[in-house]
């Protein structure tokens, strides 16, 4: 049987298939999706944009803070650095014997009398080698008298021959040669009475211990301090001038004083200034005699000493930091409208944290205190102005008279 389609049939003809709801659904998302994903991008663009300063930065006004300047006179000064001593200072010790010591009666703080006894030493050495030559100089003295009593005899027995001139010439030269044997002995009495004074060590003047070197037991030779003593019921001040500043620490002149260890402010006068200058420094030494009686300076502390020049200058005062100092001239920054402008002016001094500059820059001007390191001439700003801090109310310093010792 022959299957074979005839010659002539046409061929069967090829039918695309249908496609199904759900493919079109998809598509349909799928373009949806990329739709909402380019209008969010062209949102952010725009967003983007504007939210973008098309303004230059430099352009723009700058924020600082800015204070005016004040009118006050200035007064220069000089602040010199000196310490303060005590009005007598002494180092106890023996002068002339080496011993151990004894007792050591006093501690640093403790108040002694003229004479009060500071320590002892061991010396019955001393002692009893003083002794031995007060007994020699008895024995001598002894046979100094009787010598001097027989050439006396002598002499009166010359008149009537019974004695040769000679004999009686020699009996007096043994009495003038035992005359100054005893004269050495006595010496050596004094010393050795000085030997044993020293080792009984007193105070020297009315005053305080200051340290105490040494305890029982130990060996002390002639020079070595025991215990030192202080008198502070007068303190000087004593410090060094540049030989420039001669005139200025002359005798008399007031002087303000503040004390680093108490923050005690004081005032007193130049008591005595040198009248040479020291060859190695050049520098010129002054004394400012500050009376204690209750003793509440600690010696050997510091103070600064300080002293007017001249007259007050008129001057503007601003704070420091709101300059830019370099040797005797001063930079800042003056706010004129809404502009910030530099100005140079010349540097009078400064006293705690104010600057004190000439009057080419106004009293009243809006000098800039922050934000001027950002700042160059001629740029635009915004500004708040500061108050200015109020002077703290400081007590008058108290007045120390000096008081003349010899």
């Amino acid at each position: 049987m022959n299957t074979e389609p005839p010659l002539n049939a046409a061929p069967h003809a090829h039918r695309a298939p249908k496609r199904s709801a759900g493919g079109w659904r998809v598509s349909a998302v799928i373009v949806a999706i990329v739709v909402a994903v380019l209008g969010l991008g062209a949102y952010l663009i725009r967003h983007s944009e504007a939210q973008t300063n098309k303004v230059a930065l430099a352009s723009s006004p700058k924020p600082v803070t800015a204070i005016a300047a004040v009118a006050k006179d200035f007064q220069p000064t000089r602040t010199y650095v000196g310490t303060l001593e005590a009005w007598l200072s002494a180092s106890v010790g023996p002068q002339m014997v080496s011993a151990y010591v004894d007792t050591v009666l006093v501690r640093p703080g403790a108040i002694v009398k003229r004479g009060d006894v500071l320590a002892t030493l061991d010396c019955r050495g001393t002692s009893a080698e003083s002794q031995t030559v007060a007994m020699e100089a008895r024995a001598i003295d002894a046979r100094q008298k009787a010598l001097a009593v027989e050439s006396a005899r002598l002499k009166s027995l010359v008149a009537g021959q019974f004695v040769s001139a000679n004999e009686a010439e020699q009996k007096a030269a043994q009495t003038t040669a035992e005359q100054a044997r005893l004269e050495a002995a006595k010496s050596k009495l004094t010393h050795s009475n000085l030997e044993v004074s020293d080792c009984v060590l007193r105070a020297p003047f009315d005053g305080e211990v200051s340290t105490r070197a040494m305890d029982p037991g130990a060996f002390v030779r002639p020079g070595v301090a025991i215990v030192s003593l202080v008198d502070r019921s007068t303190v000087r001040l004593a410090a060094d001038a540049p030989e420039v500043d001669f005139d200025v620490v002359a005798p008399g002149r007031n002087v303000r004083i503040r004390l680093s260890a108490t923050k005690q402010e004081l005032v007193g006068t130049v008591a005595r200034r040198s009248p040479a200058a020291d060859p190695a420094t050049r520098s010129v030494h002054f004394e400012v005699d500050l009376v204690d009686a209750e003793r509440h300076i600690p010696i050997g502390t510091t103070g600064e000493a300080e002293l007017d020049v001249g007259s007050a200058i008129p001057a503007a005062e601003i704070p420091l930091y709101a300059a830019s100092v370099r040797g005797k001239k001063a930079t800042v920054f003056v706010i004129e409208g809404d502009v910030a402008k530099a100005l140079t002016v010349n540097v009078l001094g400064e006293s705690g944290g104010s600057l004190f500059v000439d009057l080419a820059l106004k009293p009243g001007a809006l000098v800039v205190t922050e934000g001027r390191a950002l700042l160059t001439n001629g740029d635009r700003v915004t500004y708040k102005v500061e108050k200015a801090v109020a002077a703290t109310v400081v007590s008058p310093p108290v007045a120390a008279t000096p008081e003349v010792k010899p």
